[in-house]
């Protein structure tokens, strides 16, 4: 693992009321929607870090104006000192292991079904020995087969378990994803929204909220 940031110092905790800065840690920074939201969240003046496990994207989060830390979600211990060291006030698990390609869906069920609830898991219990108040995790505003929506099933029990935010997401077009346009269907929603109306939800009381392009 490797964290480099800030310590935080007592006025950055969590007072959006009062219009005061705030420290967000972003798990799957550089997916589909975390690596849309680090400029917002950075524009909207919080202090955010990004978490990736790869090394080689951590430039790509620094160039979003966010610090960036390597860690695999599936190292608990190293993932609970991280979050003892960053002390979030909000923790956006966004980590998926979806393929590029639609086609190939099918082969990554497993290590996706893994993420969701291996990776919830240890973020939900780093998220809870670190005491950060605020917890949103990315899930989805349609049905899926089998295992695959126990999987989800299994990411918003946790979630909400801790008070957390269960995002319900549509069908994900626009650049970076399966579709350049929307797929038919009204569970759909640009990945630009999506990042943008995930950003206005860090406050969000404990729920289940959909977001899908407006009507």
């Amino acid at each position: 693992m490797r964290w480099s940031g800030r310590a935080r110092s007592p006025e950055t905790s969590i007072q959006r009321s009062s219009g005061k800065q705030v420290r967000v840690f972003v798990a799957g920074a550089t997916g589909v929607i975390g690596a849309r939201m680090l400029p917002l969240l950075v524009a909207a003046g919080h202090d955010v870090v990004g978490m990736t496990r790869s090394a080689s994207k951590t430039a790509q989060i620094e160039a979003a104006g966010a610090s960036a830390v390597t860690c695999d979600v599936f190292d608990a211990a190293a993932l609970n000192g991280i979050l003892a060291a960053v002390t979030p006030d909000v923790v956006v698990h966004q980590v998926t292991d979806l393929p590029d390609s639609h086609a190939v869906l099918p082969l990554k069920v497993p290590a996706l079904n893994r993420a969701r609830r291996t990776g919830t898991d240890h973020l939900v219990q780093a998220a809870q020995a670190a005491n950060v108040p605020h917890f949103l995790a990315q899930s989805v505003a349609f049905h899926l087969p089998g295992i695959a929506q126990r999987a989800v099933d299994h990411l918003e029990e946790a979630t909400l378990g801790i008070g957390g935010v269960a995002v319900r997401y549509g069908l994900f077009y626009g650049p970076g994803t399966w579709y350049d346009t929307a797929p038919k269907g009204d569970k759909v929603v640009h990945a630009d929204e999506a990042a943008r109306r995930t950003v206005e939800l860090l406050d969000s009381p404990s729920g289940i909220v959909e977001v899908l392009d407006p009507t």
